[in-house]
């Protein structure tokens, strides 16, 4: 059964349709809160709170076609809140440190800093397109962006990124 099918049927309180919607999505779903938490239980309240909001607000989903960028925009936005949340409740300074060898290669965990030292926008770009694979036009209806916008963003957070690798003794090629 199409997505669309099962999206009219869930609209129509039909619980066994929205259980195979988030069936279908949950494993991306999981990914994505993933990559923003960094650990399992945070991941998976998050779907378990996304799923509970979709549920609740799938009604007013207008176009069935959308419901996965629909839902991914509700992970991000719970994500986003999340994070900030926490950030306010710890209040703690983090201090990244670079090595400054120029024949060391950088790690992932050194470009994953690197990458959470961009504007917020050109960081939840650069996850979704190479961490999560999706593509411009999946990015930009995510991201509530037109495509232009989302490839100006991904070409200057690469710029910034290259930059600061080459301070930093690095190389990028993206």
């Amino acid at each position: 059964m199409k997505i669309e099918q099962l999206v009219r049927k869930a609209q129509k309180k039909d619980h066994d349709a929205f259980y195979e919607l988030i069936s279908i999505h949950k494993f991306q779903l999981y990914k994505i809160a993933f990559s923003y938490f960094k650990n399992e239980q945070d991941a998976l309240e998050a779907v378990q709170e996304v799923t509970c909001r979709a549920f609740i607000k799938i009604k007013k989903l207008k176009s069935p076609q959308y419901f996965s960028t629909w839902l991914i925009r509700i992970l991000l936005n719970y994500c986003n809140d999340e994070l900030k949340r926490k950030k306010r409740a710890e209040v703690k300074e983090i201090e990244i440190s670079f090595e400054q060898n120029e024949t060391e290669i950088l790690t992932k965990v050194d470009l994953e800093k690197m990458v959470n030292l961009l504007d917020p926008k050109y960081q939840e770009v650069i996850k979704l397109k190479y961490v999560h694979d999706l593509t411009i036009p999946q990015i930009a209806a995510v991201v509530e962006s037109p495509e232009g916008t989302v490839k100006t963003w991904l070409n200057k957070s690469l710029k910034l990124l290259r930059k600061q690798m080459k301070r930093e003794g690095g190389s990028f090629d993206a």
